[in-house]
């Protein structure tokens, strides 16, 4: 089954690392990616894919790069 699904990403953000730490990880769990915006504070970003990857992308984006502090995650159906 195919999901979508928003997630806001929340914490202490290097935008460059965590957009590449993110679309390497949706890469290898055959997902697809759309950035939406970054700053220091956030990461928004869509994927599209199966439902148990989708919840895999979600947890390894929740470690994130060693240069991120990930606090809180905001995850929405679109």
């Amino acid at each position: 089954m195919t999901e979508r699904a928003r997630f806001i990403f929340r914490g202490q953000m290097v935008c460059d690392s965590f957009i590449e730490f993110a679309q390497h990880r949706a890469r290898r769990l055959d997902l697809d990616i759309e950035m939406e915006a970054c700053d220091a504070m956030s990461a928004t970003l869509a994927v599209k894919g199966q439902e148990d990857l989708v919840d895999a992308f979600e947890m390894a984006c929740s470690l994130g790069p060693y240069d991120c502090i990930i606090l809180d995650i905001e995850r929405s159906d679109i």
